[in-house]
This record gives C-alpha cells, sequence and structure tokens, in this order.
C-alpha cells in the first residue's frame, strides 16, 4: 500500500487553485493537471509499507497547534509546477512533528528536505509566469494519513486515518 501524510485542502483553496489551472490552459500551459480531489500538501511521502496499522499508530502520538496556510506563490522543480506558501512556523512545526515520529517508530519515508508546496500540473510546459498565483487562506485542524490507488492508470487518494 503507498502511503502519504498530508494537509488536505478546503474547498475554498481549491476552487482558487482550480481557476489557476483554467488560466493556465487558457494561456497555453501544457502538462498532466492535478484534479482538484487530488490536491493536497504533503508533509511526508511513505511510499509502499504492508503495515499501514503500524504508521497509523505512530502518527496517533504527534502533537501539533492549528495553523494557517496562505497561498503565495507558484514555483517549479523541474517540470513540475506548484503552488506555495507564505513561511509558517505552525506549518514546518506539523511537519517535523510527522517526520520526527515516523523516525521513532523506525518507518521510512522520503527524506528530502521539507518544501511545502502543493503540486498542480506534471510535466508542465509553456509559460506560466503571466497568471497569477492562486489566493486564499485556511485553518489546519487536522493531518490525514493518504493511500494512493490507481485507476485507468490515473493516481486516486483517499483518506486512511485523521490526527
Amino acid at each position: 500500500m503507498r502511503l502519504f501524510v498530508a494537509v488536505q485542502l478546503s474547498e475554498e483553496l481549491k476552487k482558487s487553485i482550480m481557476g489557476t489551472l483554467h488560466d493556465l490552459k487558457q494561456k497555453g500551459v501544457k502538462g498532466n493537471y492535478v484534479p482538484a480531489k487530488n490536491l493536497h500538501l504533503t508533509l511526508a511521502f511513505i511510499g509502499e509499507t504492508d503495515n499501514p496499522d503500524q504508521v497509523k499508530d505512530a502518527l496517533k502520538g504527534i502533537s501539533y497547534k492549528p495553523f494557517k496556510l496562505s497561498l503565495s506563490e507558484m514555483g517549479t522543480f523541474g517540470d513540475l509546477l506548484w503552488v506555495g506558501m507564505k513561511g509558517n512556523q505552525g506549518l514546518s512545526a506539523a511537519a517535523k512533528a510527522v517526520r520526527d515520529s515516523l523516525d521513532a517508530a523506525g518507518i521510512p519515508y522520503d527524506r528530502k528536505a521539507f518544501t511545502p508546496h502543493i503540486t498542480i500540473i506534471r510535466k508542465s510546459s509553456g509559460s506560466w509566469k503571466q497568471v497569477p498565483p492562486p489566493r486564499g487562506q485556511m485553518m489546519v485542524k487536522s493531518i490525514s494519513l493518504m493511500k494512493t490507488t490507481f485507476k485507468d492508470g490515473k493516481p486516486v487518494y483517499s483518506e486512511i486515518c485523521s490526527i
């Protein structure tokens, strides 16, 4: 089972991002657009595991304070286009709590430095800089353990539990 820990986005943030995606399409930006239902902010990517209960147990022990998430910019990692957020100590603390808990339980995860972003287009091409980034904010009061399944070759994300 393929797992990751994420912040699920409010409907308002999804609508704002989808408006930006519409504008990007209008400007001719090509790529694999992420559907609204799959938009999220990954805190830790775990990948394939045979023991999701071990991950659930590890995450039960984390504590974090609710925090505000504010969209602020767009950027790229190679051909991956993303939406970023304003610097946020609450978000950084929550990601650290998740990763520390996974470490303490001996659960492997992708150890790349945490760079908060919401992937919006994979394999993007074209000029996206003329489109203003989406705006919006939300209070984050829960973190989700998510699993990925594939339907017709496309990822489908579903929540296993919420912390």
